[in-house]
């Protein structure tokens, strides 16, 4: 099963302020255990919500909103894509994320979703990628 593990924005990393440098070696290492277990599928960290934009939909028309976003519980400051066995898997990596040992960075929270499984539905991500491949022999 393939879970997204978000991690939530919150004051600090909306200012753009990147943790110590010894807490970003034990996240370096702990990306290199989930390499070396064969889960971590993708991770990313994202910039402030300064440097994005929302769209809006309301019916058909649309309404582009430039950040900074005020709700910072809302935001998404980074995330990785595991494919682990099970929920009880996805939990147990994400309690070995390493957490800085600094008050400026307060509480946070970390959310675990399953990526839901489309690949025989047309618009599924395996059948979008053989048809920009020009492979139609699975679809």
């Amino acid at each position: 099963m393939r879970v997204m593990v978000i991690v939530k924005s919150d004051e600090t990393s909306e200012m753009g302020v990147l943790p110590a440098e010894e807490y970003l070696s034990a996240m370096d290492r702990y990306n290199e255990e989930l390499v070396r277990a064969g889960v971590l599928l993708a991770a990313e960290g994202l910039t402030s919500s300064s440097e994005g934009k929302k769209v809006r939909f309301t019916g058909s028309r649309t309404t582009v909103i430039d950040g900074p976003f005020t709700e910072t519980k809302e935001l998404v400051a980074g995330f990785w894509l595991l494919e682990v066995r099970s929920m009880d898997e996805a939990v147990e990596w994400v309690r070995r994320i390493p957490v800085p040992d600094d008050p400026e960075y307060g509480d946070g929270d970390v959310e675990i979703r399953v990526v839901a499984d489309l690949d025989g539905h047309p618009s599924g991500p395996k059948l979008i990628a053989q048809g920009a491949a020009g492979d139609t022999a699975g679809a």
